[in-house]
C-alpha cells in the first residue's frame, strides 16, 4: 500500500449561482397566476433526488400558490425509490429535509398509482393516486444528464411526469424495453401526461458543480419539452467531471442515491455496465473500489455492481429489498451485482491494486474521491497528477491512512 501515495488537489468548475433562491423561486412561480383559481387543489411533486435547498424551494412554491388562493399539498414522486412503500418514501423525504413543518404544506404520501392512459406501444401511464385527485399538478425537479441514456431529454420534468409520479408501476413501464427504449418512453409518456393530467407548470432547477442553485425556471405546460432540452444542455456544461481520461484505480469513499440514481454517477465513472445503448467513452477506469454506502441512501445500494471491489461494511449496510426493488423496476440487474468484498477498506484497496498485475515498482495512476457528486476536491497519485487537466495541488503526497479497524480516514 506504500506505493499508493496521493496528494490533495482542487478543481475549478464554472460557478453560476443564484444568491437568493427563495426570491428567484417566488418570481418564477408568479408566472402561474393566470392558471390558478381560488380554492384550487394543487399537488406539488417531491422527488427522491438530493437537491440543494429543496425544502426552501418547495416551501416557497406552496406559499406563492396559497397567496394565489390555491390549496397546495405535496406528493411523493420518486418512482420505485424508498422500496416503493409509503413508509420508505416518507423516510427518504425526511432525510432530504422535506416534512410538513419544513415546507409549510400538507404531505399526502401514498404507494398507490392509477392508470390514466396508454402510449402507442402499449405502455401505460400511471400517476400518483393523490395527484390524480388534484385540480392542478406542479412538477418540480432538477435537470441533469441521465445515467442510462444520452439524449436531449434526460432526468428532469418529463421524467418526473413519466416515472416519478408513476410510482413503481410507472417506473416499470418506462424501463420495460431496456435502456434503448427509455428516452422514447419518457418522451411519449411525458407528452401524454401533459395532455391528460392537469399540469399547470414545471419548475426546473439546475445546479452547478458545487451543488449550488444555478438556475430556477418556470416552464408552462406548452414550454416544458423544448425548455427542458435547452436547460439540459446548460446543465450538462456544469456537470462535475474527473480531471483525466484514464485511471488504473479509482477509490470512492461513499456511494448512494443522494449522489446519483445509480449510487455513483455513470457519466463520471464512464461505466454503464452492459447496457444496450452506447455509453460514455471516457473516462476509462481499470478498477473501481467503493468503500461505503451513505446513510441517506437508506440501504439502497443500486450501482454497487459498477464497482470491481467493495468492503464488508458496505455490504452489511445494504437493504437488499430496497435495492432489488429499484433494479427490478429498471431492469438493470448488473448494477446490483455484488463485487468481491475481501474485508475492510485497506484490504479492498489492496486487492484492487493486486488485481492490476503491475510490477511492484510501477507507478499507479490513481484517484480518490469522496463521491461522484463532489469532485472539486480529490486526491491524485503522482502519475495521475501529471496527466490531469485544470488541477491545483494543495497538499503533499502521502500514503493512505487507516484507523485500527482498517477503515480509511476521511480526507487522509
Amino acid at each position: 500500500m506504500e506505493r499508493l501515495r496521493l496528494a490533495q488537489v482542487i478543481q475549478n468548475f464554472p460557478r453560476p449561482r443564484i444568491r437568493d433562491v427563495e426570491a428567484a423561486t417566488a418570481a418564477e412561480m408568479r408566472r402561474l397566476s393566470p392558471s390558478v383559481r381560488p380554492g384550487m387543489r394543487v399537488a406539488i411533486t417531491a422527488g427522491s433526488r438530493g437537491i440543494t435547498g429543496i425544502a426552501v424551494i418547495l416551501k416557497t412554491a406552496a406559499r406563492v400558490l396559497r397567496d394565489m388562493g390555491a390549496e397546495p399539498f405535496l406528493v411523493s414522486a420518486m418512482g420505485s425509490h424508498g422500496g416503493g412503500t409509503e413508509s420508505g418514501q416518507r423516510e427518504i423525504l425526511k432525510h432530504l429535509g422535506i416534512t410538513e413543518e419544513s415546507v409549510g404544506a400538507p404531505m399526502r404520501v401514498t404507494a398507490q398509482a392509477v392508470e390514466v392512459g396508454t402510449i402507442g406501444d402499449g405502455r401505460k401511464l400511471h400517476v400518483d393516486a393523490e395527484a390524480a385527485r388534484a385540480e392542478g399538478i406542479l412538477a418540480v425537479n432538477r435537470l441533469k444528464p441521465h445515467t442510462a441514456f444520452q439524449e436531449s431529454l434526460a432526468s428532469g420534468l418529463m421524467k418526473m411526469l413519466a416515472v416519478g409520479l408513476g410510482k413503481v408501476p410507472g417506473a416499470a413501464e418506462v424501463h420495460r424495453s431496456g435502456s434503448s427504449g427509455i428516452y422514447k418512453a419518457v418522451l411519449e409518456m411525458g407528452r401524454l401526461a401533459l395532455d391528460r393530467l392537469p399540469i399547470i407548470g414545471g419548475l426546473a432547477i439546475v445546479e452547478n458543480s458545487y451543488e449550488e442553485t444555478a438556475r430556477v425556471q418556470m416552464l408552462m405546460p406548452h414550454e416544458i419539452e423544448e425548455g427542458e432540452r435547452v436547460l439540459l444542455e446548460y446543465a450538462s456544461g456544469l456537470l462535475p467531471r474527473l480531471p483525466l481520461k484514464e485511471l488504473d484505480l479509482l477509490i470512492i469513499d461513499e456511494i448512494g442515491k443522494n449522489y446519483s440514481g445509480t449510487g455513483m454517477d455513470t457519466n463520471v465513472v464512464g461505466r454503464w455496465k452492459d447496457m444496450d445503448v452506447k455509453g460514455p467513452v471516457w473516462p476509462r477506469i481499470r478498477r473501481i473500489v467503493a468503500l461505503g454506502l451513505s446513510t441517506a441512501s437508506e440501504g439502497n445500494a443500486n450501482g454497487i455492481g459498477l464497482a470491481d471491489f467493495t468492503t464488508r461494511r458496505l455490504v452489511h449496510s445494504i437493504d437488499w429489498r430496497s435495492t432489488l426493488t429499484n433494479v427490478m423496476t429498471t431492469g438493470f440487474w448488473n448494477r446490483a451485482f455484488c463485487p468481491p468484498f475481501p474485508g475492510n477498506d485497506r484490504e479492498a484497496i489492496q486487492w484492487a491494486l493486486d488485481s492490476l498485475k503491475q510490477p511492484p515498482d510501477a507507478p499507479v495512476c490513481a484517484a480518490r474521491i469522496r463521491n461522484t457528486l463532489h469532485l472539486e476536491e480529490l486526491w491524485l497519485s503522482p502519475r495521475a497528477l501529471e496527466r490531469a487537466e485544470g488541477c491545483r495541488q494543495v497538499g503533499a503526497f502521502a500514503a493512505l491512512r487507516f484507523n485500527e479497524e482498517g477503515i480509511i480516514v476521511p480526507g487522509g
